[in-house]
């Protein structure tokens, strides 16, 4: 609504000479977000289905018995990100599967929990692709193409998340 409301504010700002631009500016303005529109539709469908077949509690039950600490619930974070794009997907579904394992991971206590958290936020930042809105929002909004963007955001992104964790599990180990 806010948006909406912006739109308005700015059509009725500018001058009324030029009253023609305002279909250009929303013609423009839909043709770049549409794209980032159908990415984000498409991956929240894709969320849906692997929370419908189970794909993610078989994950978790597997990498439980390797006992990775605070990576299970970044690798399942990450996972979930890179196989269908949305981040609050993942998070909310790397939330849903890590709450019952918590106990027998030994993260029972309030910071462990918050470390839990962190890492499963520091997953859900990694590897950003075709199938993320986000890499759509910033490989259109930066001129950049596909095969530029691959390179660039994507390694980024995957930085971003390596060295969140990397700090995440150093602040476990001072702190717990």
């Amino acid at each position: 609504m806010a948006l909406l409301i912006g739109v308005f504010l700015a059509f009725s700002l500018k001058s009324k000479k030029m009253e023609s631009t305002h279909f250009h500016w929303v013609a423009s303005g839909l043709k770049n977000a549409g794209v980032i529109i159908l990415i984000t539709g498409a991956g929240g469908a894709f969320g849906n289905v692997l929370r419908a077949t189970d794909i993610g509690d078989t994950l978790g039950s597997v990498l439980t018995n390797w006992q990775v600490g605070l990576l299970l619930p970044f690798l399942l974070a990450a996972v979930l990100k890179s196989a269908q794009g949305s981040s609050t997907v993942a998070i909310i579904t790397s939330a849903a599967l890590i709450v019952p394992l918590l106990e027998p991971l030994g993260m029972t206590s309030e910071v462990a929990k918050a470390l839990v958290v962190l890492a499963i936020g520091a997953g859900a930042m990694t590897v950003s692709h075709v199938n993320d809105s986000y890499f759509w929002v910033v490989s259109q909004f930066s001129n950049m193409n596909t095969a530029i963007a691959l390179r660039s955001h994507t390694l980024a992104t995957l930085f971003q998340g390596i060295t969140g964790i990397v700090i995440i599990l150093i602040l476990s180990v001072i702190i717990i």
